[in-house]
């Protein structure tokens, strides 16, 4: 091993220096940094301690040209502003940064043509993509999975890796919850017609329902946004049931805004039960009562998935979906139904 480290003031460390520092093969220096679990623990802790002293920083061009792989993993999100990516993001990117993959997070817009755009055009530039609420088809989900490996967050399509937040379980307490506060009629205010998740939700929503003898009713399909809480805040004014589950939080936010405007009292004339948890639902005028999801743990699970799959090769059998489950956080807007 030699006495001479070199300074990272002269020139960027090499993978050789990391190489000859440590004693180990250029290619072992290679394996311990971009595939940690294909070297032993012992070897890849004394690696990466040398690598980083020498202050080390892979070169993603190179392992390209040696290894097919880029060091990139594409990350889709479908709103940015969007609270609930915020944990998602977060926990993609600790765990790409614990494995030396460098994140490429991209909004798609709530749109599917740009979202099967940028997965095609990203293929040369990222090793893999992970997509969260995809609103592709299964069909294009397939076909792009064929070129280039894929894990969904919150979309089941046979054959493709999924990590899955188990909303209908949740959708199960609220029903339980509202009942028991005397709720004979409650609307499920509705999400984007392209998202899986909702359709899923309010199908089980009118099973369990049916199940409770509460009757169910739906609403058209809104945005994902605060701006939409206005119009599904008049829908549910204008209707006779006593409480809602809304697609998500940033809708029920919007929503409560609209019943403070409009004089409707929250939980006492409508209780409103929101879905994800976000930052600021607990916040809100009153607080939320909504669905909390292990949003950082799927990005983190999905990353794993990802990595595995990449390791394991693309002739490999996929996984089966990972569901992570959610429960109701009863907040101050919801109450017993109103009496007529």
């Amino acid at each position: 091993m030699s006495n001479d480290p070199v300074s990272p003031s002269t020139r960027p460390a090499t993978i050789h220096d990391v190489a000859r520092e440590s004693g180990f093969a250029a290619s072992t220096v290679s394996r311990a940094l971009s595939n940690p679990g294909r070297v032993n623990a012992q070897t890849r802790e004394k690696i990466v301690a040398i690598a980083r002293a020498l202050n080390y920083t892979p070169n993603t061009q190179a392992r390209a040209l040696t290894s097919g792989q880029t060091g990139s993993i594409a990350v889709l999100v479908s709103d940015i502003t969007n609270p609930f990516y915020f944990g998602l993001i977060r926990g993609t990117q600790q765990q790409l940064k614990a494995a030396n993959y460098l994140q490429m997070l991209v909004d798609t817009a709530e749109s599917s043509d740009s979202e099967a755009a940028t997965i095609d055009s990203l293929r040369r530039s990222a090793d893999g993509a992970i997509l969260t609420a995809s609103r592709l088809s299964d069909q294009q989900l397939l076909s792009l999975a064929e070129r280039m490996p894929l894990v969904a967050i919150n979309r089941h399509v046979p054959g493709i890796p999924a990590v899955i937040i188990d909303t209908p379980f949740g959708i199960d307490q609220a029903l339980d919850h509202l009942a028991s506060l005397g709720h004979r009629r409650i609307t499920y205010v509705s999400g984007p017609d392209m998202s899986w998740s909702n359709e899923r939700r309010w199908q089980r929503l009118e099973k369990t329902a049916q199940k409770l003898g509460v009757h169910p009713v739906r609403t058209r399909e809104y945005a994902p946004s605060m701006a939409s809480g206005a119009a599904a805040a008049e829908a549910m004014i204008n209707s006779e049931s006593t409480a809602c589950v809304v697609f998500n939080d940033l809708i029920a936010i919007g929503m409560l805004e609209r019943f403070r405007e409009r004089g409707v009292r929250v939980p006492e004339d409508i209780s409103v039960v929101g879905c994800d948890d976000i930052f600021g639902a607990d916040f809100c005028n009153p607080p939320l009562t909504t669905l909390t999801a292990p949003i950082e743990r799927a990005g983190r699970m999905a990353v794993s998935m990802l990595l595995s799959r990449l390791e394991a090769g693309a002739d490999a059998p996929p996984p089966p979906p990972m569901l992570l489950p959610t429960h109701l956080t009863v907040r101050k807007s919801t109450g017993p139904a109103r009496e007529h």
